[in-house]
């Protein structure tokens, strides 16, 4: 095996000239496909060996495909995002301007996919006619920090990788909606994800801490860096994500601990004395 020639390699699949718009529109087109696939993929997978599945009705299909894909994505986020937090060497010696090709790489696929998701989104919610709030939120102000991304080829990386590993939420709630719909919320691999999940969401908490420190330790040359309308944009999506959304989702993933889930209402857990009233049904555990 000649290192050197796989180093070189490895260094040719991130060598893009990425100042290109012809480049970061193809990446971007790229992701948006790739983890269209991946849905279309969850959907076939599903259909072959799980016993649940079929019989689902089409807005639970989607929402299972949507959650797996999502669950795949928290994965890419979670490597890239702790590579630039722990390991590589540019990221830590410059946490404003430094840009890496293969952060470009992921923050542009990155991008591709939360492109999906805001099509999933808005399709969703006028067919099921759904409004999560919360959710939307989000994803206006995540999209619209990896957009001044590609618009400002300038900007550093390390706050938006650091952003998009708080993704590595998604794995567990993947995991949570497969073992809702197969009835097995309420075995000890539910409750030990119950458990993870929440651990991960104070996790989050600590990076967006983080965030701050970097924000504020760094101040004029993040404005600088980033531009003010966008560093405006970017603020306003984190004060929201630290004050409002971080303690909701804590304090809705909390209760999940001290209780079984109710399978027909998968969101929350039963009330104190409840359990013994449900019927059989609500414990049978079906076939994955």
């Amino acid at each position: 095996m000649n290192l050197a020639n796989d180093s070189a390699t490895s260094r040719d699949i991130f060598d893009w000239d990425y100042i290109l718009w012809s480049v970061r529109l193809k990446l971007l087109a790229a992701g948006f496909f790739m983890y269209l696939g991946v849905s279309f993929l969850a959907h076939w997978l599903s259909l072959w060996i799980s016993a649940s599945y079929p019989a689902l009705s089409t807005k639970k299909k989607i929402e299972w495909n949507i959650d797996i894909t999502r669950g795949v994505f928290g994965v890419q986020c979670s490597i890239a995002g702790f590579w630039a937090l722990l390991i590589d060497p540019v990221f830590q010696a410059d946490k404003v301007y430094s840009q890496q090709n293969w952060s470009w790489l992921h923050c542009l696929v990155a991008s591709g996919c939360m492109l999906l998701d805001d099509v999933y989104l808005l399709v969703f919610d006028i067919v099921f006619r759904t409004r999560n709030m919360i959710l939307l939120v989000h994803h206006f102000f995540a999209s619209g920090a990896l957009l001044g991304l590609i618009i400002n080829i300038k900007s550093g990386h390390y706050l938006i990788l650091i952003g998009l590993l708080l993704e590595m939420i998604t794995p567990l709630n993947c995991l949570t909606t497969l073992l809702k719909v197969t009835g097995n919320a309420n075995t000890l691999l539910g409750k030990v994800n119950r458990w993870v999940h929440l651990h991960i969401q104070h996790c989050r908490v600590v990076l967006t801490y983080h965030m701050w420190w970097v924000c504020i330790s760094n101040w004029n040359d993040v404005v600088e860096n980033l531009g003010l309308p966008y560093f405006i944009v970017f603020l306003m999506g984190l004060s929201i994500l630290t004050f409002i959304m971080n303690p909701y989702w804590i304090y809705t993933s909390t209760p999940r601990l001290f209780g079984p889930i109710d399978t027909n209402s998968p969101n929350t857990a039963l009330k104190k004395g409840s359990s013994g009233k449900l019927n059989s049904e609500t414990f049978q555990k079906k076939k994955i």
